[in-house]
């Protein structure tokens, strides 16, 4: 398929764009990985191990291909990548700004990192050290997944490991990084008066 800097995807970004659309990539939306050729059997152990990986690379795609500075509303949800890699890309970003002199948005003088705060989501299975990084990321932009039925899922246990993992965190960022977050982005109303769950 053409790339994201060819032009070619216009209509259907302003599409999403006047809708409201959420663009939602999976870490496949990076191209793939292709495992060595004498990797066998272990290409199945390569491929989900570099998910943080792929996700960085459709993560800086998108970035980098002008959607998001041309379309302020543009909204990109990484699902599947974990959350363990944002805080090192947005370190990355204002390296190469402050540094190399460059990666300013010319149209209003945004800071890429800014940028991808403003119009990128993340989405965390269950990364329990990253998590401590949320402030660099922002709040606002992380939401769990459960990513059931596939290997990766915390399912029938999500609410006892989202416990154990993250029981510390304050209750308002719980709340938005478990269901508030997600809500805004897609539209989607969440009751007034949330019942308390069972952990067990």
């Amino acid at each position: 398929m053409p790339s994201l800097f060819s032009g070619y995807w216009d209509p259907i970004i302003q599409a999403c764009v006047e809708t409201g659309t959420v663009i939602s990539l999976h870490v496949g939306s990076s191209g793939g990985y292709d495992a060595p050729e004498d990797a066998g059997s272990r290409s199945m152990q390569l491929a989900p191990t570099l998910f943080g990986q792929l996700a960085l690379t459709a993560a800086a795609e998108w970035l980098w291909s002008g959607y998001p500075v041309k379309h302020p509303d543009l909204k990109i949800a990484m699902s599947e990548g974990g959350i363990g890699w944002v805080a090192m890309l947005i370190e990355r970003l204002d390296g190469i700004c402050d540094r190399g002199g460059y990666g300013n948005d010319e149209k209003g003088g945004m800071r890429p990192a800014d940028v991808l705060r403003r119009n990128f989501w993340f989405c965390t299975i269950e990364d329990v050290a990253a998590m401590e990084t949320r402030s660099t990321i922002g709040v606002e932009n992380i939401c769990i997944e459960v990513d059931y039925p596939h290997g990766d899922s915390t399912w029938p246990d999500t609410q006892g490991i989202i416990e154990k993992n993250w029981g510390h965190l304050p209750a308002h960022e719980l709340r938005m990084i478990c269901s508030e977050n997600a809500a805004n982005l897609y539209r989607v109303p969440l009751p007034d008066v949330v019942l308390p769950v069972e952990i067990r």
